[in-house]
């Protein structure tokens, strides 16, 4: 028997997924509400999510203590989630963190391994072509390679995961976009196209479209982003099969995952990195980004930048996709209680997916009064 106050999860994403899951798995009685991925995205005239993607980068290290810890609590219930689902979204093919020698980038990545005690090797340039010799690095740099428990998820499958150790465990599925949210003295009633339900408490993890589902002037900086996908042939991605990823110090921000199959049956390297905001203020601005698929000014960029990295690599073609990224002030997540009855956790900042899960928990625990700071 499901357990306290009825509690609805908006955002099936990967916080959102998470929260329902932690939720379930004590007992609680959940709902997770919202859609799933659209199957045609510039065709899509719905909602979007950030999470539509088969590489993000996941690692125990940070240049930020916060960031790193939830990583580690994440990090270490992947088995669990993978080995319970029976989905796989774990790629443990290890991870640089790469920059300038003296830089600040990997000054504070220094320090934040040494203060958690994270397994890493410390390589200088010549040091790094020995060990990953596809890859040039610009002049003066070197990086931090983690060589266990990191590499890469599948964003799409982790939320498959979540979504379906909350089923097994009494959460109800609404496939359906929240349309308004209200708090009354009864409770916190949910509109969707499908009618309206009201919850004894919410938990809003909608990503991009948080302060929309809210109803509350704009708190995140919502950003889109472009990526630039490298097609590999099956021998070049087979050759290649030893790269770790990577993120970069660069003031864009540059990240780069190794060859991963995507759904349209093809291997891509993915690069990303924006050199400046494309600001999304409203759902409208969200779904014209994610149906226009990206700028091909970065796309171009980006191709010019990985062709320096790894001037010896085949590819095939060069394609690009839309992305965008929730940001607070502070470059923490919102985890907060709003009023009685609604709360929040939202805004990865850049880095939530790795962390998705340890998010969740915190989220759900603060939804039950179980919420420790810190």
């Amino acid at each position: 028997m499901a357990l306290g106050p009825s509690i609805a999860v908006i955002g099936r994403g990967l916080i959102g997924s998470a929260a329902a899951r932690h939720l379930a798995a004590n007992g609680h009685d959940v709902t997770l509400v919202g859609p799933a991925e659209p199957k045609e995205k510039r065709e899509h005239q719905g909602v979007f999510g950030s999470h539509y993607d088969e590489g993000r980068i996941t690692r125990r290290n940070a240049t930020d203590r916060y960031w790193a810890e939830a990583s580690i609590a994440s990090i270490a219930r992947y088995g669990e989630i993978e080995r319970s689902s029976g989905i796989g979204f774990f790629s443990p093919v290890g991870a640089l963190m790469a920059g300038a020698d003296d830089g600040e980038f990997l000054g504070d990545a220094r320090q934040v391994s040494a203060e958690l005690s994270i397994l890493h090797q410390d390589l200088r340039a010549d040091q790094l072509g020995e060990v990953i010799p596809d890859l040039t690095l610009q002049s003066g740099w070197s990086a931090l390679w983690e060589p266990e428990e990191s590499g890469h998820i599948s964003p799409r499958r982790l939320v498959a995961a979540q979504t379906k150790l909350a089923a097994a465990d009494g959460a109800t599925l609404l496939d359906v976009a929240v349309t308004g949210l209200e708090e009354t003295a009864s409770g916190a009633r949910i509109q969707t196209a499908d009618g309206s339900e009201v919850f004894d408490r919410v938990l809003v993890a909608a990503g991009g479209m948080t302060d929309h589902v809210l109803g509350r002037a704009p708190s995140y900086r919502v950003c889109g982003r472009t990526v630039a996908l490298f097609e590999l042939t099956e021998a070049e991605a087979e050759r290649l099969g030893y790269l770790p990823s990577l993120v970069m110090g660069t003031p864009e921000g540059h990240y780069l995952l190794p060859p991963i199959r995507y759904p349209d049956g093809n291997i891509y390297m993915k690069l990303g990195g924006d050199p400046d905001d494309i600001l999304l203020w409203s759902p409208r601005d969200i779904g014209d980004w994610f149906r226009c698929g990206g700028r091909a000014e970065v796309r171009d960029d980006q191709e010019a930048r990985f062709r320096a990295l790894f001037p010896g690599v085949k590819v095939v073609s060069v394609t690009m996709d839309a992305c965008m990224t929730t940001w607070t002030d502070d470059l923490r997540p919102e985890i907060a209680r709003l009023s009685d009855r609604i709360f929040v956790a939202s805004a990865g900042n850049g880095a939530g997916a790795k962390c998705s899960d340890e998010l969740g928990r915190r989220g759900a625990a603060l939804v039950t009064d179980d919420f420790l700071e810190g």
